[in-house]
C-alpha cells in the first residue's frame, strides 16, 4: 500500500510517500481501506514535536473508508461497512494518511450513506465541540434534538473547524447559537453552519451585542482564543456558566479576575480530546454518529465548511495549509479517484 510516513520529527519535509505492506488487524481491530484522511492542527504539531514510540509514524487521526478485514473477536458482519475513523494515530503508528490503516473496532464508527468527506471531517473537531457543549454546569451529558433548548451558546470563532462543529451540534440540540467572526466572508460561513446571530468582533462590541441577545448571559462559551477574549467572556457568562477552552490562538496565557468569576460560580474548562475522560469520548462518538444518521451534520461551502482536497502525495501541502490557517476542512484523498 501507499502511505505517508515520517521517521523523525521536523518540518513538512520529513513526510515521505512510501510503499508499505498492508497491515494485519490484530485482536479487537479492523482493517480499513481509507478513502479520505482529515487534517487537523494536531497533525502538524505532532509531526514537529511529539515522540515516535515505534520509530515511525503514519500521520492523521481522522478519516473515512470501508472495513476490509477484521481481527480476532470482531464480528465479520462489519466487513464492507462504511465507517468514520477517530484517534487512529494517538499513541499508535497507524494514522489515516495511507491507503489502509488498522484501528481498534470502537474507533471505526458506522457512516451509513453519508459522504466520506463528511466522515473524515468528524473526529477531532466534532468530538472537541461535543466536549465543549457538555462540560458546563448547565449543560447535558448527552446531546440530541432538544437537549439544549432554552440554552444560549456563544461560539468564539465560528468559521473554524471546531467552531463550525460546535454551531452544527448546538443547533441540532436546539440551542440559541451566537458566534463571533472577523470578516464578512466568515460571517457568511457561520450563518451557513446554522448560527442564529453572527457578530463581527472587529466592527462590533461583542459584550454589548451578546447582552442584547441574552440579557442574563450565556450558558457556555466555546473558546478558541482565551487570551484575547477572557475579559469579554467574564462579562457575558450567566450564573453557573462555563468557558470551554480548546485552543490557544492569540496567546498561550490567560489572566482571570477572581471576584467577578466567584460570584456566578463560573467554570473554566480546558479541553483536549485525546486526554478527555473515556466516558465523555464514548458519549461524543455516540452523539455525533446519531447526528450524522439524522442528517444534522453537513460539510462543504453550503454548511459553512469549505472543503480543500489534496492527493496523498501532497500531504505535506495539506498539512501546511492547515498550519497556515486555511478556512474550511483540509482533506487528503487516499484512494484513487
Amino acid at each position: 500500500m501507499r502511505a505517508i510516513v515520517y521517521e523523525r520529527s521536523g518540518d513538512a519535509s520529513v513526510l515521505q510517500l512510501v510503499e508499505r505492506p498492508v497491515p494485519e488487524p490484530g485482536p479487537g481491530e479492523v482493517l480499513v481501506r481509507m478513502a479520505v484522511s482529515g487534517v487537523n492542527p494536531t497533525d502538524w504539531k505532532a509531526r514537529e514535536a511529539w515522540p515516535l514510540p515505534a520509530g515511525w509514524q503514519i500521520p492523521h487521526q481522522d478519516g473515512a473508508g470501508v472495513v476490509e478485514a477484521v481481527g480476532e473477536g470482531v464480528d465479520r458482519i462489519l466487513i464492507g461497512e462504511r465507517v468514520w475513523v477517530w484517534e487512529a494515530a494517538w499513541q499508535r503508528p497507524w494514522g489515516t494518511a495511507a491507503e489502509y490503516t488498522v484501528v481498534p473496532v470502537r474507533h471505526a464508527v458506522s457512516l451509513g450513506s453519508a459522504s466520506f468527506d463528511l466522515g473524515a471531517a468528524l473526529g477531532i473537531p466534532f468530538m472537541t465541540a461535543h466536549r465543549c457543549l457538555t462540560a458546563g454546569e448547565f449543560m447535558p451529558e448527552k446531546l440530541h434534538a432538544g437537549a439544549l433548548s432554552d440554552h444560549v451558546v456563544l461560539v468564539q470563532g465560528g468559521a473554524g473547524a471546531v467552531g463550525n462543529a460546535a454551531i452544527q451540534l448546538a443547533r441540532w440540540a436546539d440551542a440559541c447559537v451566537i458566534t463571533t467572526v472577523s470578516t464578512p466572508e466568515k460571517a457568511q460561513l457561520a450563518a451557513a453552519a446554522g448560527a442564529d446571530f453572527v457578530i463581527n468582533y472587529r466592527e462590533q462590541d461583542v459584550v454589548e451585542e451578546v447582552r442584547k441577545i441574552a440579557p442574563d448571559g450565556v450558558h457556555t462559551i466555546v473558546e478558541v482564543s482565551a487570551a484575547r477574549n477572557a475579559a469579554a467572556d467574564v462579562r457575558i457568562l450567566r450564573t453557573g456558566g462555563a468557558v470551554c477552552v480548546y485552543a490557544d490562538d492569540g496567546g498561550d496565557e490567560v489572566t482571570l479576575p477572581i471576584r467577578p468569576l466567584m460570584g456566578p460560580n463560573a467554570r473554566w474548562q480546558f479541553v483536549l480530546v485525546y486526554t478527555a475522560p473515556k466516558v465523555a469520548k464514548a458519549q461524543a462518538v455516540t452523539d455525533v454518529a446519531a447526528a450524522v444518521a439524522q442528517g444534522a451534520i453537513r460539510v462543504g461551502e453550503e454548511a459553512g465548511l469549505p472543503v480543500h482536497r489534496h492527493p496523498l502525495a501532497e500531504t505535506a501541502t495539506a498539512q501546511q495549509a492547515v498550519r497556515d490557517g486555511a478556512v474550511g476542512k483540509v482533506l487528503v484523498v487516499t484512494a484513487d479517484e
